[in-house]
């Protein structure tokens, strides 16, 4: 089990949340922050008694914000805000996204300036403790006012109503997990529901995991292009750490490290040399021009985390408890700066797996491997060796253009033209998660293939290049007539997705970057 995350008044970190989110970390509330939480608490309950009316604590919300709801109605409001709101529709969405965004509701709510009561925080984490996961369906958010109906569809379970999955086991009503789990449902008062649904958790959520997910992928990414320099036949000069120095961006300077030191001092590519110099002078872009490409990637990256990390330290409910006191309107809610760089990482995500496939196309052809089998076959003609692991890649590169396109440009009014500018970042985070795993198979397919060139050729690869084929190796028998492919395709996607790929090189030559 990972150690215990803490949420309090600071900040969370990414690795934080994934802990929680995907390795089921338990969560501790921070002393001081149900303090803080208590004293804002106060203020809310002498607004609910002033007869002014305060948005979010006497009145309605969104378009019916100027009516004045009486104090017997206002537990009712609450409830019935969360309930109307609880509208998502479409295939449930994973539970690691939900895990996520319930943690980062409950980091808003201890930064004291929601307005709630500490037994709500305490609830919410006890849910998260007990592996209570609502079901929560793919369409909902707009992503402004924040993440609307999934947030609703994890407060309606915290009050004993819809439906859950209780450690990935079976859908159950949400009071029968609560009862085994000896939690007692919330009974919500002012400003308590708005608080629960009201912020940019979901697409928040989305955007920690895909930057763990994307670190790992960006050393896999030079993992399989030091391999296909080697299986090709290629040169590592053009890595050469003063051709980067250069042009002097961080994440290219990483990127050709990685590749000259996974594929350093192979025997394969020392044979070749002579032949390279004669015949072929330089490689192709999608060879030669890979540190470009994987380290615009990683610097993108880099920008990425400074913004999830601003937003991991902020509070963005709606209104707010100032730390005046007042109950102020605000717009921290709208998910633009989440939704601008999930849309950006779905670019770069495209771009990089579309240079890797067109390495492993060049595998394939006779005109452009360097001596090998056309398809890379055991007996052309008769085999087709990896000729359609090529068309998958394909599909899923095209795939992953189509979702380059991005969710944040668009815009579509609602609640009655009050929120006529919305973000559309659930949106853009659900279509980069698709594309994070098009870009593991693609990477997949470009190892496997690259191993099987390797083994095709005389001599031993690197220690870090046969690390990573003995790797597959161990799964995945070597180089023959055709085999049925779907399986080894799948082998090579969990070896990427399990981080046994990088696991294994990093045994043989170090810490990549």
């Amino acid at each position: 089990m990972t150690h215990a995350v803490s949420v309090g008044i600071g900040a969370l970190s990414v690795e934080d949340v994934v802990a929680v989110a995907r390795h089921g970390a338990e969560v501790a509330i921070d002393q001081a922050a149900l303090g803080e939480i208590a004293a804002t608490r106060e203020r809310v309950e002498e607004l609910a008694a002033d007869p002014t009316p305060v948005y979010g604590v006497s009145t309605g919300f969104g378009a019916l914000a100027t009516k004045h709801i009486p104090e017997d109605m206002r537990a009712q409001l609450q409830v019935s805000l969360v309930r109307s709101h609880a509208a998502g529709t479409g295939p449930e969405v994973e539970e690691e996204v939900i895990r996520a965004l319930m943690l980062l509701r409950l980091s808003t709510l201890c930064t004291g300036r929601t307005g709630v009561r500490p037994v709500v925080a305490e609830t919410y984490a006890a849910a998260l403790n007990a592996g209570i996961t609502p079901v929560v369906r793919e369409y909902g958010s707009l992503g402004c006012s924040g993440d609307l109906a999934p947030l609703a569809h994890c407060a309606l379970a915290l009050l004993g109503e819809g439906e859950v999955r209780v450690r990935g086991g079976e859908i159950v009503p949400a009071t029968e997990a609560l009862s085994a789990a000896g939690i007692e449902p919330l009974v919500l008062r002012e400003k308590e529901g708005l608080a629960l649904i009201n912020g940019t958790d979901g697409m928040l959520g989305m955007l920690c995991l895909a930057i763990a997910d994307l670190r790992e992928a960006a050393k896999v990414s030079d993992i399989a292009t030091a391999m296909s320099v080697e299986g090709l036949t290629g040169t590592l000069s053009v890595f050469d750490e003063d051709l980067q120095e250069l042009r002097p961006h961080p994440g290219q300077a990483d990127s050709a490290y990685n590749i000259r030191t996974v594929a350093a001092d192979s025997p394969i590519l020392a044979a070749a040399l002579d032949s390279f110099k004669a015949n072929d002078v330089q490689d192709a872009y999608s060879i030669r021009c890979t540190p470009q490409v994987a380290g615009g990637f990683r610097d993108t990256l880099t920008h990425v985390t400074t913004v999830a990390n601003r937003e991991l330290a902020a509070a963005n409910d709606n209104p707010v408890v100032a730390k005046d006191g007042r109950v102020a309107s605000n717009g921290n809610f709208h998910g633009a700066p989440a939704a601008y760089v999930l849309d950006f990482l779905a670019i770069v995500v495209a771009d990089l797996a579309s240079i890797s496939e067109r390495r492993t196309d060049r595998f394939l052809d006779p005109a452009r491997n360097r001596g090998l089998n056309a398809f890379l076959a055991g007996d052309p003609g008769v085999d087709s060796g990896h000729m359609i692991a090529q068309y998958a890649q394909a599909g899923i590169v095209g795939e992953l253009k189509r979702n380059a396109v991005p969710a944040s440009a668009d815009s579509i009014p609602s609640s009655a033209m009050q929120e006529d500018h919305v973000s559309l970042g659930w949106s853009a985070g659900r279509k980069l998660r698709r594309s994070i795993d098009g870009l593991q198979r693609v990477l997949a397919v470009e190892i496997l293939t690259a191993a099987r060139a390797l083994d095709m050729r005389d001599g031993e690869p690197s220690a870090g290049t046969g690390a990573a084929v003995s790797a597959l190796r161990k799964l995945v028998d070597g180089p023959g007539t055709d085999r049925y492919l779907s399986p080894e395709i799948e082998h090579s996607v969990q070896l990427v997705k399990g981080g046994d790929y990088v696991e294994a090189v990093e045994a043989a030559v170090g810490q990549l970057r």
